[in-house]
């Protein structure tokens, strides 16, 4: 089943393995985390701190609607890899052509949804008044251009599913460019302020979505499948709704607890919302690595699966758990000492650094628990523990809804309560899934084959 661009990652050292296919993809979403953070820098510099703020304000309720539309994209990919790992070519193509029909109808269903909702939502979650006009026109225009960010991510899941981590690099740099370009234009020479960038985050998107269809068909030949075989099969239809549902209600159980904590933040006022901003952009930015590491976990998890090799899948636990807490503690030291000088690269007002500055140090002593969260989740999602998905949103949940406000409450802690529930809340959940890998149960989740004779393969 060998092709062009493809990766097995059924043999060979589980280390190198990881790191080779997560290097690209830290790169790609460092770019992908640029172009965000360079929105939130013209803004933030050229247009000034109710503008930035009125942007940060929708990202957890984004957050929320692109769960629930890239949770079935996340199942077919883990079916892929699946099927990729027994050596099932024919499936695979099967998955290909059903992913399509699921990407397109959950990208509209959620995209209209949120132009429909826009600010109905953010009345909800008490955005201030000088700010919620911005906000709900950026919410608006992105949910827009949901259809590009789900087939862009789509296209992705799949590649990666077969082990191509570089394609999706091109395509996120090449929309990093344009982000920025139009950035500068919009914003900058023409004074579209939020309008601007969000037109500009939009035509970017659809460019790096536009750029990877092509470059699939073109390069990689199991992409190619004849017309008439484009239909929905309904078994592998079931098996992406058993494992995405779950999957991308675990993330919106996440994006509810998130939308729970913005709705504390702006309680504090513009500016301290303009602090949380930031800092998430930076903490966007430290989870890339994660996030990539628990891609290629999925993957490499997801091929050893299907190839009934439960060894190597913890081989690649061990593997990924070094990477992660190795990571966390090289940034420890940059976020405690440097958070003055990354907060003034997106605003110069002084109680913005300042505020920003404290909640940066505040959750970089949480980054290791924040890793094992990405190693152990994406283990236990590449093997097909789909109940535990949703154990773990519902833990996030708990974490930051039961934190948020009563730590307010506190004299010492007041308005950091919003960032010490964000680390507390990775620390808690960490925990809880570090005991779900630990008691063994993923072992016997393989959806694409039959693994019920995993003792006899462990050795």
């Amino acid at each position: 089943m060998a092709q062009k661009n493809m990766y097995d990652m059924t043999s060979g050292n589980p280390t190198v393995l990881l790191l080779k296919f997560s290097i690209p993809m830290i790169i790609g979403n460092i770019f992908q985390q640029f172009y965000n953070m360079v929105d939130s820098i013209i803004v933030g510099q050229f247009v000034g701190p109710n503008a930035l703020a009125a942007v940060g304000a929708t990202g957890s309720i984004n957050f929320l609607f692109f769960s629930l539309a890239f949770g079935l994209s996340a199942g077919i990919g883990i079916i892929v890899s699946q099927y990729f790992g027994a050596k099932d070519e024919q499936k695979v193509k099967k998955a290909i052509a059903t992913a399509i029909y699921v990407v397109l109808i959950s990208s509209i269903t959620m995209g209209i949804l949120m132009i429909a909702s826009a600010r109905g939502v953010m009345q909800l979650l008490n955005t201030p008044s000088e700010i919620i006009d911005d906000s709900v026109l950026y919410m608006q225009i992105v949910g827009g251009g949901m259809i590009a960010v789900g087939a862009y991510n789509g296209v992705a899941a799949i590649l990666r599913a077969l082990g191509d981590s570089k394609t999706p690099l091109i395509f996120l740099i090449v929309a990093c460019a344009i982000n920025v370009v139009l950035d500068l234009l919009f914003v900058v020479s023409f004074g579209w302020g939020v309008l601007g960038v969000s037109l500009a985050t939009v035509i970017a998107q659809c460019g790096s979505a536009i750029g990877c269809i092509i470059y699939a068909w073109i390069k990689m030949p199991i992409f190619r499948i004849p017309r008439k075989e484009y239909v929905i099969d309904r078994d592998i239809l079931k098996k992406c709704l058993y494992i995405g549902i779950p999957v991308g209600l675990q993330n919106a159980l996440i994006a509810v607890s998130c939308v729970v904590l913005q709705r504390v933040v702006n309680g504090f006022g513009a500016t301290i919302v303009a602090a949380f901003t930031v800092e998430n952009r930076f903490e966007q930015l430290v989870q890339q690595p994660f996030n990539s590491l628990g891609a290629a976990i999925s993957t490499y998890t997801g091929q050893n699966m299907g190839a009934r090799n439960i060894k190597r899948v913890k081989q690649g636990f061990i593997a990924g758990s070094k990477i992660a807490i190795i990571f966390s503690l090289i940034m420890l030291p940059i976020a405690c000492f440097g958070g003055e000088v990354i907060m003034s690269l997106f605003t110069s007002d002084a109680q913005v650094i300042e505020q920003g500055a404290i909640g940066i140090r505040i959750t970089s002593f949480f980054y290791s628990a924040l890793g094992m969260i990405y190693v152990t989740r994406n283990v236990l999602n590449g093997a097909g523990d789909v109940k535990f998905a949703m154990i773990s949103g519902c833990v996030e949940v708990i974490g930051r809804v039961g934190l948020a406000r009563p730590l307010t409450y506190i004299p010492c802690i007041g308005m950091l309560s919003i960032w010490f529930t964000t680390g507390l809340t990775w620390l808690l959940t960490a925990v809880v899934s570090c005991i779900r890998y630990a008691d063994g149960k993923w072992k016997y989740k393989g959806i694409v084959s039959d693994i019920s004779t995993v003792d006899s393969i462990e050795v």
